[in-house]
């Protein structure tokens, strides 16, 4: 297994585990009101990236990576602001997951942006 794939199924797993800890949270886990709350929409998002993620998409990996610090933000506000003990163990695994997705889709596109750079570089020196 090549890191490429590696990348890619960690993105995979990271992306699906935190759309299913989401509504869990808010459902049953640790809702904000009691018996789940509206909150659960907040996964709806995520569904956007997921087939290009599960395709391995390399613009899609792009701007989901930017996309992921909105959900690694509201699990920092919510483990430090949340007085149930289970809500702050959720959002503290909220962060874990944006971070391993946000470096996995990183670290995937990472040698198509250099191809590209060097593709670049050698069609300047052609021109030149």
């Amino acid at each position: 297994m090549t890191s490429k794939n590696i990348f890619h199924l960690l993105a995979n797993i990271s992306l699906i585990t935190l759309i299913i800890l989401l509504v869990a949270w808010e459902w049953f886990l640790a809702p904000y009101k009691v018996g789940g709350s509206l909150l659960v929409l907040k996964v709806v998002p995520l569904f956007f990236p997921l087939r290009g993620i599960l395709k391995g998409d390399v613009y899609t990996m792009q701007w989901s990576s930017m996309f992921i610090l909105f959900y690694f933000t509201e699990g920092v506000v919510r483990a430090t602001g949340d007085a149930e003990f289970l809500s702050r163990v959720v959002a503290a695994v909220e962060i874990s997951l944006c971070v391993i997705f946000f470096m996995s889709t990183v670290l995937y596109v990472r040698p198509y942006k250099q191809l590209a750079k060097a593709e670049k570089k050698a069609q300047q020196e052609k021109t030149s």
